[in-house]
């Protein structure tokens, strides 16, 4: 009786056995270099190096002061400045360039602090709310926050303030809308927008 299997094709492997031996090939190919990396992982740590770029000092221009820190170059400017040199103005909120609350003045210009690097700010002039004005001598601005009742929790008003800070200062003249626009960078949970908006248009024109 004449058989209905197929002959193979120059060879006694089928499709199945080649698939087979391929996933036994890749799995034992896999645990192999796990096992590899797994005891270069190990001998790494038993030595105590490092992975990674070393610290590093580095010199900062803030309020008009020297500052000098050592930090690792992943390091944030809002971590600098609130981790190490114990300026915690500055709030870390979103942490991902979104709210506002970190925001300080760097070479004139409103900055997300959150999302500079540190190590990028060396040699600029950097600006932060405790460089403003202090509970006896309130800057022109944040003496506006209090007259026009613009902040409530208060989380966000250093970034607010300082985005006010920089924007009056490049737009003295400004119209409502290029205040609405203008700050538009700033989230405030409280809602506080049309105080804030008051406040800035109470300093414009007036050298804040």
């Amino acid at each position: 009786m004449a058989s209905d299997k197929k002959p193979r094709r120059g060879t006694d492997w089928s499709r199945r056995d080649f698939l087979q031996g391929s996933a036994a090939g890749a799995l034992a190919t896999g645990l192999v270099a796990d096992g590899l990396t797994q005891e270069a992982e190990a001998a790494e740590a038993a030595s105590g190096a490092l992975v990674g770029p070393d610290a590093l000092p580095m010199s900062f221009r803030i309020n008009g002061e020297a500052h000098t820190a050592t930090l690792e170059p992943r390091v944030t400017l809002l971590d600098a400045l609130r981790n190490h040199l114990d300026l915690t103005g500055a709030k870390k909120v979103c942490d991902r360039a979104t709210c506002g609350a970190c925001t300080v003045i760097v070479d004139g210009k409103p900055v997300y602090s959150c999302s500079m690097l540190a190590i990028e700010a060396q040699g600029s002039d950097i600006g932060t709310i405790e460089g403003l004005g202090t509970p006896d001598d309130l800057h022109p601005i944040q003496a506006a926050f209090v007259e026009n009742d613009a902040q409530q929790c208060g989380f966000c008003t250093p970034g607010f303030v300082m985005a006010c800070k920089a924007f009056v200062d490049a737009h003295p003249n400004p119209s409502p809308q290029d205040v609405a626009e203008g700050l538009g960078g700033n989230l405030c949970r409280c809602g506080t927008y049309m105080g804030i908006r008051k406040a800035v248009k109470a300093v414009a024109g007036k050298g804040a």
